[in-house]
Formats: C-alpha cells, structure tokens, sequence
C-alpha cells in the first residue's frame, strides 16, 4: 500500500513538474524576453558554472589557411583542439560571430527563401578543454533549457550516434544513458554519422555529438504525425536548437582514428533559433533580432512585409540577413574585393542589391542606411560596428552604386541575349551567356531563370553547370594543396618563440609534414624553439637556415597555422632527429623592423595631420618597403602628405627610444594603446611605445631599438583603395636612401638630355609647348591630306543591290583619323555601306559605316558586322553603334578579306 502511494505521488509530481515547466514557458513567452535578455541570460548560466566568459573572436579568419571566416564557435579555439597550446581556462563560454555560405543547408542562395537559416549568425558556446565531459555537459544544457528558459520536455527530442561498423565505431552509449535520467526513451534518437558524429575536417580532432531538437509544430500538427519522424527531416518547425560535440578521436590522413590524449566539449547554439522558440514565433524573422531591420526596410522602401514565400518577401529577408554579414566582415577588416574573402562579401552584397532592385522596385543605394540602426541593436555585444559605422557605410554605399551601375548594363546584356534566343526559336538560352551574366555581371542564376521564364525561356542548367563546374576546377588547380599528416617526433614540444631577443637558437624538429603544392614538392617543418617571426599582423615571415652539424637547409618562409609557427623548407635534412641551429637572414629582419616602426610613426603622424578617424585597415610590412591602408574619407593632400613625412622624419631624428612592455589587455587599452579591428588579442598584450605622448600600439612584431635607426623615411605613393580607405606606400633606412639615389639618378639624366638646363622643370615645360604647337600643326595638315583621299574614294563607289558601297585599305596614322575619314565619307554619301582599313604600326584596324536608310531597309548593323565577321577575321574585337562601329585586331594580313566579307553581306 505504501509503496503504491508513493509511485502515485511520485506520478503527481511529475505531473505537477510537467505543469510548472508548460507554465513557466508560457509565462515566458507572455514576458517576451528580448534577443539581449536571452543571450545575457546563457552567458550567465555558464558563468555560475564556472566558465570563464571570452569575447567573440572576429569573423575573418587570420592565420588558418583552412578557413576564410570564422564559420563555428569553436574556431578561435582551434589550438587547443590540436593539442599547439595550452588554454588559460579549461571551462569558457561566449556567443561568437560566425559566417556560413556554403555546406549543410547553408547554400547562398536559400537564405532568405526559409525561415531559419542565415549566412551571419550567432554561436552561443560552452567548451571543456580536457575539465568536464559527457556528463556534465549533457546535464547542463537539460537544465539551461527546461529550467532556466522553460522550455516544456514534451516538445524536445535528443540524438545520439548510432555507431558506424564500417568505421568500427560504436555507439555512444554514455551520451544515451545520461539523456535517459532526463528524457523519455522514446525522444532519445539514434543519428547517422552524418548528423551524429562531428569532424573539423578530413584530419583531425573529431567525436560523436548529441543534439537537442525542438518541435514547434501546432498541437493538432503533433496529433496527425509523430514529431521523431521529422527530425533531421528539413521541416521548417522541428529543428536542431543545440549541438553538444563530445572530442575524443583524432582522424589521421589514412582514415583510422587514435583517442586524444584529453577528452573535450565543444558546444553550439544558434541563439537565432533559440530566440525565436522562446519568442513563440515560427519564422526566425519574425524575432527582434530581425524585426528593427525589416520594419527599416519597409519605411524607405514604401513596400510591405507580409511573411510569405513571395519573391517581395524574400527579398525583405535576405536584406535582414544578408545586411548582418556584409556590416560586421568589414568592421571586422574584411573589404570587398574580387578574390577570397572578399569576394564572398561581395558576393552576399549584391545578392542583396539584387533582390531589392528586382523585387522591391528599390533603384538606389538601400542597405548603407540600415547600418546605424544595426550598430545600435549590436552596440553591447559586437561595439565594433558603431566605433566603424562611418567607414563601413561609405564602402557599402560605394559597392551597392558600382553594382546597380553593372546591374543596369547586365539587364541589358539579358535583353540581347533574350532577343537573339527567341530568333534562334529554340526556347533555350545558351548556358554559357548564362555563366556570363554570372561570372561578368554578377548575376545569379536564378535572376537569369527568372527573367527567362517572364519571357517563355528556359536556361540551359547543364550547360551552366558544366561552366560553373570548369570554373571550379580552374581555381581548385589554382591552389591544389596535398599534405601529408604530421610525422611527430616529440610530444608537447614547446613551440616557443625567441626571436624578440635572439636571430639564432639551437632547437630539435619537434614535428613535420610533407606538402605539395602543384606537383612540387615542400615541408613544413615545427621547432620546439624558433627565432624564425611568422608572418602576421602584416609583417612578412622570417627567412634563413637551419644548420645541423653536417649540413644546412634553407627556410624560404614563415607562416603561422593558428598558433602554430611553421617553417616553410624545399627540403628535409637527413636526420631530423638531430640538433640544429635555426639562424635568420639578419639583414631581411634588421630592414623588416625598420619598416615595421616607420608604420607605427606614420600611422601616429596620420592622426595627427587627417584626425584620430583614421584608423589602420591593412598592412604589408617587409625589407623593400611599407603599405598602410588607412579609414580616411578623401584624398591626402600633397601639403598633408609633405606634414606628414616631416613629423615622421622629427621622431626618427630625436631617436626616441622603442620601449617594449607586456602587460593586460584592459590596462592597455587605458593607457590609449590602439588595438586593431578584426584581430583577437588576449588578456595579455605586447604594447609598443615610441613616446608615450605620441605612439601607444598593441603589436606583436620586430621593432628597432630607438626610432634613429630608421635613418630616413620617405612616402613613395598615396591612393584610394576603396571607398573611405586610402593607402599610403613608403621605405625608409637604406630602402628610403635607394629610393632618393635612384630619383636624383633619373633626374641628373633628364638635365643632360636637356642639354644641361639649370632648371630642368622649365626646359621640360617649355618642350610640352612645343610639341602642343607641331600637333595641332599635323593635326591640321592631316585633315588636309584626309579630304583628298575622301574625294578620292568618292570616285571608288559601286552600286550592289541599290547600296553604295565603299572598301579600301587607306593609309593613315591613327585608329582615331580611320574613324574620321569614315564620318567624313558617311555624309557625302546615300544608302550607303563603308568598310575602311588601315595597317597602322602592324595591327590592323577597321571603320564600319551603315547608312539608317539601309539599316532600316535591310536590317545591317554595324555593330553586328563588327563583331560576328570582322572581329574574328583580324584575330581581334570591336563594337559600336548600329551606323557606325570599329575594330582592332592582330592579324593585319586579312585586311582585303575583311572588306570582300563585307562586300559578300550585300
């Protein structure tokens, strides 16, 4: 009876605890807990539990040639993964800025068209290096969730790895019989590799995962089917909220796997998700993460936001989107441009430019005004985008005004292409204008599909797939890379760097790899001390030597992999078991140093002079010279750049001396020292000061001993870059003296050419104006010589099918008279066709004149007879208008050809 009584007590406060949990959710929801709230809320949770909480790391990635972006919370962790470096903590948490363009359902172009994927999104975050496990992690989350955030138990479902016998792996049963003292055996799934087993890459740390899944269906949606069925299933409202990855294997090159020497979790929750299932809405948009920006949207652009799967409404989203990647890669450092990364950035920029145009009637400049309400709603947790939001909103503006001005010109290539498929009458357009448009005009496949179905055409997919595909393989030959795994020789090297104090150091190889890079072979070689500098925060790597007692390597690079710093050699010495000696060129670092201190003086001077707005964007510091790119909103005037020089040439003079000091981050930052955006410091920084009145920087590079040691320092050349960003290039030490030597060189020349002027501007002035004079003079007389061989050809004309025609080969002394003489010939003539053309200097060119009457009358283009006849002729191209067209080529030997072609037409 008693025992009876207590299982009916223990049902009722089961009950009773289903009951609170269903309440507190809605109470939850009633609330409206804000996007801020919930994710101070996890970081919070985290920290009771002793987790250390680190700031996002920046979403370019530097130093891993694996990775353009940061593309998961546990990038910046890497190392620790790896086993390169010891962690200050061993329990940490954060939400962490990530980008995704490619990979499980992260393709560009369904982004916007569902609910719940994004290219930007955030990555809330726990992580044990080699502290806590299985269990603990599991516990956690379960009581973050229904706990904390009450979420109710009855709309979640779990997975664990099933196993995979092909790999002989086994089930995890620890992650399952932990899940079964919180949920139902029947919400506990079994997943696939696929979904259940993670792995950083084809080698590498990797181990089986658990996800939490959430069901946000309606109750009579639960009744008709069974939400187990659904997970992994790609439905819109069950989805995966939570990852916990359990670390424990390391994958080698061969496939096999060896346990890790410390077991690791490494956590994942997208707080899009999270946010929009304790906000109670079924469309990650409809949250205050995105609602600001859509609301945004809909005031400048007059259009309304209705939530559907309407083309109007994905374009509302993929802004709302697309607007939180572009903004924070470039505050991040990121610029567009036409390779890497930047294109990416680019790639999403006009993907949105697109939408907005297309769908939204919207032709101007739109996502640069949407930035200061996005630094806003971000100014707690990423403050960059606000420190930035000038800079950011110019290169914006200045990219969306570049591509609605291709955009234009691609609508009408679309056009041409549209016309001359419905005259071919084969209701296909050509795959490969399609990859045109794409590849030239930055159209998406898609754009080209729909403007061909609003015209009764279908694109020809394969053959664009065939061209995207050849694409493809040109760039991954382009940057083949086959490496070998890590042949260790001693474990937990040290991997220590010296080379602040010392350009010599005995060391042992402490492990290395095989690479191959098109056919050629190389190694990558680690010390357990190096004085070798790995090239980073814009300073080049070091060269030099390893020299072993009976023999020497050369080391032609040095990179850094993470933290890891890697020496690049052609070769390996014949036993690398045996002590060395790692040497640097001297003479490459000393100069390096000397320019990497000219770039801290200038880029103090440039404050000084333009304003404390400029900031640094970029830099190449190596022994020839220095390259600053700096945010700046117009053009360094040659007054300004000349104050700028002499204040830098005033510091090296009072040979200031460069003081070096370690210390935290937050008291450097208070003694003004500039930190980079888009870098990842620690808490423990190396500051360098040269006056502490005028240069305070946080840098991790080599430095000279006192600012005289630069001797001279000289700007070489100043530009725009992008928009709000200039760069200036300049040498100092003996690079500064080359350069002065060599200009004094070229100019004693000039002054001897110039018969030994005294002043060598005016004698050059003087000759400008002479030769001004002879050609206006030639000028003249060529126009002369050009009418009579007009009249001349006036008397040639012939008569086919009642058109005037006119071809000779004249001779004349420019592309530019050809042209002319062509114009001249047109208005003394009727119903005419002219084809004339020159041999000038050995290229070949032609003029194309049609009279109206007979393009009208017979439908001849010049344009057309340019390009479909006469370009391939002369081996060359050309265009122009349909009465009047030229062209340039190579081959000035079918000349006459062009002009029978020609005469053949009529």
């Amino acid at each position: 009876m008693v025992q009876i009584q207590s299982i009916e007590s223990a049902k009722i406060c089961v009950n009773l605890r289903s009951r609170f949990a269903y309440y507190h959710f809605h109470l939850f929801l009633l609330l409206m807990l804000t996007a801020n709230e919930i994710r101070r809320q996890f970081l919070d949770f985290f920290r009771s539990k002793g987790h250390e909480i680190v700031p996002s790391a920046p979403i370019v990635m530097k130093n891993d040639p694996t990775l353009l972006f940061t593309n998961a919370g546990m990038n910046q962790f890497k190392d620790y993964f790896l086993g390169n470096r010891k962690p200050e903590h061993t329990r940490i948490a954060d939400t962490q800025k990530c980008l995704r363009v490619s990979g499980k359902h992260n393709d560009l172009e369904e982004v916007g068209v569902d609910t719940y994927h994004h290219t930007m999104f955030e990555m809330l975050g726990n992580w044990s290096f080699g502290d806590y496990f299985k269990k603990e992690a599991i516990e956690w989350s379960w009581e973050l969730l229904t706990s904390v955030y009450g979420i109710p138990k009855d709309i979640l479902y779990v997975t664990v790895f099933e196993g995979d016998a092909a790999e002989n792996l086994p089930r995890d049963e620890e992650s399952y019989n932990f899940w079964k003292q919180y949920i139902a055996e029947d919400r506990i799934l079994l997943g696939k590799k696929k979904d259940n087993f993670w792995e950083m890459g084809e080698t590498g740390p990797c181990g089986p995962c658990t996800e939490i899944h959430v069901d946000c269906r309606t109750d009579e949606e639960k009744k008709h089917t069974d939400g187990k069925i659904l997970v992994n299933a790609d439905h819109p409202q069950v989805i995966e909220i939570w990852n916990n990855v359990f670390i424990q294997f390391n994958r080698l090159k061969d496939g096999s796997l060896e346990p890790l020497p410390a077991k690791h979790v490494d956590t994942g929750m997208g707080l899009e998700r999270l946010v929009r299932v304790l906000q109670g809405k079924h469309s990650n948009y409809d949250t205050d993460l995105f609602t600001g920006t859509i609301a945004e949207v809909e005031k400048i652009t007059g259009k309304k936001y209705t939530n559907t799967a309407k083309k109007e409404d994905v374009a509302f989203r993929v802004i709302a989107d697309h607007i939180r990647a572009i903004a924070f890669t470039i505050a991040d450092g990121q610029l567009p441009s036409n390779t890497g990364a930047g294109y990416v950035i680019r790639r999403i920029l006009r993907r949105a430019v697109r939408y907005y145009y297309s769908y939204l009637d919207y032709k101007q400049p739109l996502l640069h005004n949407l930035m200061p309400l996005l630094a806003l709603q971000f100014h707690d947790v990423f403050p960059e985008l606000q420190k930035q939001i000038g800079l950011v909103c110019n290169v914006v503006k200045e990219e969306e005004e570049a591509f609605l001005r291709t955009l234009d010109k691609g609508l009408k290539k679309i056009d041409e292409i549209i016309t001359e498929t419905k005259k071919a009458q084969t209701g296909i357009i050509n795959g490969k204008a399609a990859f045109e448009l794409y590849d030239t005009y930055g159209f998406p496949i898609d754009l080209t599909r729909l403007i061909g179905s609003e015209n009764k055409l279908e694109v020809d997919e394969k053959e664009f797939e065939s061209e995207m595909l050849q694409q493809k393989k040109r760039s991954r030959a382009a940057t083949a890379l086959d490496t070998d795994d890590w042949v260790v020789l001693k474990n937990n090297g040290a991997n220590k760097f010296v080379g602040y104090d010392t350009l010599e150091a005995e060391a042992s190889i402490i492990k290395y790899r095989r690479v191959k890079t098109k056919g050629v072979e190389s190694y990558q070689v680690v010390l357990d001390t190096t004085p070798f500098y790995a090239e980073s925060g814009g300073q080049v790597g070091d060269t030099g030597e390893f020299i072993f007692p009976n023999e020497s390597i050369q080391i032609v690079d040095t990179k850094k992999e993470n933290d890891l710093i890697i020496h690049f050699a052609e070769t390996l010495p014949e036993n690398v078991n045996a002590p060395l000696v790692a040497k640097v060129d001297a003479v490459k670092r000393i100069s390096t140093a000397i320019h990497h201190s000219a770039t801290h003086l200038l880029h103090a001077a440039l404050r000084q002079v333009l304003g404390k707005h400029v900031a640094q964007k970029g830099s190449l510091v190596n022994e020839e010279y220095l390259r600053f790119d700096f945010s700046h909103f117009a053009k360094v005037g040659d007054g300004e750049l000349a104050k700028i020089e002499s204040i830098v040439n005033e510091r090296i003079r009072e040979n200031i001396p460069v003081v070096i000091k370690s210390m935290l981050k937050d008291e450097a930052i208070a003694m003004g020292a500039m930190a980079l955006f888009g870098e990842k410091y620690g808490n423990v920084v190396r500051v360098v000061v040269m006056d502490p009145a005028y240069s305070v920087e946080l840098c991790g590079g080599t430095h000279v001993g006192a600012t005289g040691q630069l001797g001279y320092f000289k700007i070489i050349s100043e530009g725009a870059i992008a928009a709000g960003v200039r760069r200036i290039e300049a040498v100092s030490g003996k690079a500064a003296e080359n350069f002065v030597n060599e200009k004094l060189f070229v100019l004693s020349g000039i002054a001897t050419q110039l018969r030994n002027a005294k002043d060598p501007l005016k004698a050059v002035e003087k000759l400008q104006e002479e030769k001004a004079a002879l050609e206006k003079h030639v000028e003249y007389m060529e126009s002369r010589l050009l009418v009579g061989v007009r009249n001349e050809l006036l008397t040639k004309d012939q008569i086919i099918n009642q058109i005037t025609f006119v071809g000779e080969i004249v001779s004349v002394s420019s592309p530019d008279a050809l042209k002319k003489l062509c114009f001249d010939l047109k208005s003394h003539l009727n119903d005419h066709v002219i084809v004339l053309c020159a041999n000038i200097d050995g290229k070949p060119f032609v003029a194309v004149g049609v009279d109206e009457t007979v393009v009208a009358a017979k439908g001849l283009d010049a344009g057309k007879i340019i390009k479909e006849h006469i370009a391939p002729l002369i081996k060359g191209g050309g265009g122009g208008q349909k009465t009047m067209a030229t062209a340039g080529g190579q081959d000035a030997g079918a000349l006459q050809a062009v002009i029978e072609k020609v005469k053949g037409l009529l």
